[in-house]
């Protein structure tokens, strides 16, 4: 099963007051760093890192993957959806990750694509006690819906579409938690 990944680096960071991606996490690794560190390269297809920011483009390189511009970041989650989901279309499924949970490890991320692999028809996702989390990885035929998304909308929309179909590997609440604001990333 060919699994791609499209790690979603291209927001504003309203809430956060700026490129929240840029500051630095625990270790001194910024949050984007922990989120390229986290993706298991080598069970993937390939890897597309949607961005506006280019020093976050010059990251994915160093990292072997692939970097894509997105030059209307206004539009929101759907417009890096549909770059990266163009990129790898002939992929069987795609995960899409969030690049703002600095606790998620790379071998939990591996776990989630066997889980994925053992389950190919379903829409995966890691979760706690029943909450769904990211990443989540989509099956080929829902494509044509990631597609149709509109504004700000992302993978969600799809899910509460087809939730029958989703299927979550529990994993530790931390590993799941975002950083939206400056409060949240001092707390964590």
């Amino acid at each position: 099963m060919k699994i791609g990944c499209v790690l979603m680096a291209a927001g504003f960071g309203r809430r956060f007051g700026g490129n929240k991606l840029q500051v630095e996490f625990d270790g001194g690794l910024s949050l984007i760093e922990c989120a390229l560190s986290a993706i298991p390269g080598e069970k993937l297809e390939q890897v597309v890192v949607v961005t506006q920011y280019p020093e976050i483009e010059e990251l994915a390189k160093k990292y072997g993957f692939t970097s894509l511009p997105n030059p209307h970041p206004e539009i929101g989650q759907s417009e890096s959806i549909r770059i990266g989901l163009e990129a790898l279309w002939d992929c069987d499924a795609v995960m899409f990750q969030v690049a703002d949970q600095p606790k998620l490890q790379k071998e939990t991320v591996a776990r989630l694509i066997d889980f994925a692999a053992d389950h190919p028809d379903r829409i995966v996702g890691l979760g706690h006690n029943g909450h769904r989390g990211n990443p989540c990885i989509f099956p080929s035929r829902l494509y044509p819906e990631l597609m149709a998304l509109t504004g700000d909308h992302g993978g969600r929309s799809v899910i509460l579409t087809h939730e029958e179909e989703l299927l979550l590997l529990d994993v530790s609440p931390s590993q799941l938690l975002d950083i939206d604001t400056p409060e949240q990333l001092q707390d964590l």
